[in-house]
């Protein structure tokens, strides 16, 4: 089977794990930190704080804002589950706002139609590594005092008005699970403007200690260090780092790639009825971390069916991003009209795109998607 996803690891990510643990520093030590900094260059970013992953990241995020019981987090439900746990993490309700149809992005329409007295906080996700349009959203925000969080776990790469993804964020939540461009195996980055978010972030990751471990193995001296508040465990390797900061090296060679890749299949599916290629915003780049179809009705398969036939056809595809609203966790849940999210739940579907991807694959995976819209399914 063509895989939907692989991510691009070799002999030297595997020489630098093998390089921290012979070092015998394994936990969270140098390699983070020069991981954070080299990240923290790359996504111009003045501050950045390593992580156990992108779900952590956003749970500092919204912990360090203060929001708790009471208050509204607005996110997408257009999104993986975790933009909305994170709300809940914290003891607030996320409240489902749509999305836009061409893009799969909150808008500043979308957001302002579920706003209330208590929404403390926005979450946009710039989705499957399509950048979303953050200045109307933080106008919106500034005029209502309300905190704006971007979820960049799919965006590392990305552009947006000419800049990389999340420049200028007050808080921003990265991800290096291995769909993503970058990984670490599993992981994640905060980033951020201020420095005190920064520095308390540094604290709460490792159980709210005045001192960290590093600091502490690192003195000469006997250090008795304090807990400042109630923490967490969310630490990075520096296994995990050594992998990223190889990542990061080849993060210009991925996006280069997927974009060349993602221009072929625009070009070798256009044209054909009912069916819609994500592409660039006029704002902005996509790293292209997904690359997603969707199906209208003209096209003679449905979603599921479309799926069934690339599986036959040796081609591992995926179902589009998932409706949170619409999974048991948040089962009677209240939101307001979800109308084109739901829409693109049901009929997108997530193609093969990845660094090594053959072009001959890629022709396999063109073929089948030309052979479906060929047929005369009905869905």
């Amino acid at each position: 089977m063509i895989p939907v996803m692989k991510p691009w690891l070799g002999e030297e990510e595997a020489d630098a794990a093998a390089d921290a643990v012979r070092s015998g520093w394994v936990a969270q030590g140098p390699r983070v930190a020069e991981f954070e900094t080299r990240f923290a260059e790359r996504v111009a970013a003045p501050h950045a704080v390593a992580v156990s992953s992108c779900t952590t990241a956003l749970h500092l995020c919204l912990h360090l804002l203060g929001i708790g019981p009471g208050d509204e987090v607005v996110v997408p439900s257009f999104s993986f589950i975790a933009t909305a746990n994170c709300a809940v993490y914290v003891g607030a309700t996320p409240v489902f706002a749509d999305v836009e149809p061409e893009d799969g992005n909150l808008s500043r329409r979308t957001v302002e139609a579920v706003l209330t007295d208590r929404t403390r906080a926005v979450i946009v996700v710039h989705q499957g590594g399509v950048p979303a349009d953050v200045e109307p959203l933080q106008a919106l925000c500034q005029e209502r005092g309300i905190a704006l969080v971007e979820d960049a776990a799919c965006a590392a790469g990305s552009t947006y008005l000419e800049a990389p993804v999340g420049v200028g964020a007050t808080l921003a939540a990265w991800s290096f699970h291995p769909r993503k461009l970058l990984t670490t195996g599993e992981g994640g980055m905060l980033t951020t403007t201020e420095p005190d978010l920064a520095a308390r972030a540094r604290r709460l990751r490792e159980h709210g200690m005045s001192v960290s471990a590093a600091e502490r193995h690192r003195s000469r001296q006997p250090v008795l260090e304090s807990y400042l508040e109630v923490g967490f465990n969310y630490r990075m390797t520096d296994i995990q780092a050594g992998v990223g900061l190889v990542q990061l090296r080849k993060l210009d060679a991925m996006v280069e790639r997927r974009r060349a890749l993602a221009a072929l299949y625009q070009e070798a599916l256009a044209g054909i009825p009912g069916l819609r290629t994500v592409r660039d915003p006029e704002r902005g780049e996509s790293n292209y971390q997904s690359f997603w179809v969707e199906l209208g009705p003209e096209f003679p398969m449905s979603r599921n069916e479309l799926l069934g036939a690339l599986a036959d056809a040796g081609v591992s595809a995926r179902a589009g991003i998932m409706a949170a609203h619409r999974q048991p966790a948040y089962a009677g849940h209240p939101h307001g009209d979800l109308s084109t999210t739901e829409r693109l739940t049901d009929r997108t579907l997530i193609l093969p795109l990845y660094h090594d991807l053959a072009v001959e694959d890629q022709d396999i995976v063109i073929g089948a998607v030309r052979a479906a819209a060929k047929s005369r399914a009905v869905s």
